[in-house]
């Protein structure tokens, strides 16, 4: 049975890969799971144009990446959240939202290349990690701040 996989699984491949594997795995475990999806040329062709796209906004160079990498942790970034008294967050941080506020400050950020340790539930200094290049990561330093 030809797939799609649309998530990692180990010991056989990565997102948008194509394998061949036996039809029970494939009907019994992969499918049902939604870790792959069945093959044709039609999302063959997606998947190529996925892959196309992002690696044309890839950073190939690893000078550009050490630049970007130094703009990153030049400056601390303002995230604004809603929090309770004490200064404690009514949920928490989201990259989604550290994306955005790196966006507002000028660095366009993919949210899955922003890594974050523990979960931010609380006002104040915090860091994060930007994995610019594959060789190269960014410590951003982020200001939690309570929203007016």
């Amino acid at each position: 049975m030809k797939l799609i996989l649309t998530h990692e699984v180990t010991n056989l491949g990565a997102p948008g890969d194509i394998v061949e594997v036996k039809d029970g795995y494939g009907r019994n475990f992969l499918l049902p799971r939604n870790f792959a999806i069945r093959w044709s040329k039609g999302a063959a062709k997606q998947v190529e144009s996925i892959k196309a796209a992002r690696d044309a906004h890839a950073v190939h160079d690893l000078e550009e990446a050490k630049s970007i990498k130094g703009n990153l942790e030049s400056s601390a970034i303002n995230v604004s959240v809603r929090a309770g008294d004490g200064g404690r967050l009514f949920g928490a941080v989201t990259v989604a939202d550290i994306a955005d506020a790196l966006a507002d400050a000028g660095a366009k950020v993919d949210k899955r290349r922003i890594e974050v340790g523990n979960p931010i539930k609380s006002l104040g200094a915090h860091e994060v990690s930007v994995r610019v290049h594959p060789e190269v990561s960014a410590r951003v330093k982020l200001n939690v701040v309570a929203s007016k």
